[in-house]
């Protein structure tokens, strides 16, 4: 397993109530020549949480920062209006990426520490 040491989150600059899918995602990256998604975990419109890029391989997500970071990604970030950055995360979206993020740094963060660091 690589040494995790960062969870850096995203929006997908998609805009406000658009549901946009891992597929969609991975479409995009892809035409823009990358193996696969960046992202590693996204979260949906509702909530619900899904995997992208095997969190074992390094993503493509933040340049001079994929070795060791883990890239999650909620989906939204733009008005639907004028097109311009604004946080459209719903309540269901909220809630998932604190959960997520515990998750994840307690699984990936805090497993290199050692019990006096704790």
């Amino acid at each position: 397993m690589r040494e995790i040491n960062k969870l850096i989150v995203h929006c997908t600059a998609t805009p406000e109530g658009r549901h946009t899918t891992v597929e969609d995602i991975r479409r995009w990256h892809k035409d823009r020549g990358w193996s696969d998604i960046g992202y590693h975990i996204v979260i949906y419109l509702d909530g619900t949480v899904h995997e992208g890029r095997d969190i074992k391989i390094q993503g493509a997500h933040c340049k001079s920062q994929n070795k060791n970071s883990i890239g999650i990604a909620y989906v939204g970030g733009i008005d639907a209006v004028d097109y311009k950055p604004k946080d459209t995360r719903t309540e269901e979206q909220k809630q998932a990426l604190v959960d997520m993020l515990e998750s994840v740094s307690y699984t990936h963060l805090r497993a290199h520490e050692t019990p006096e660091h704790l």
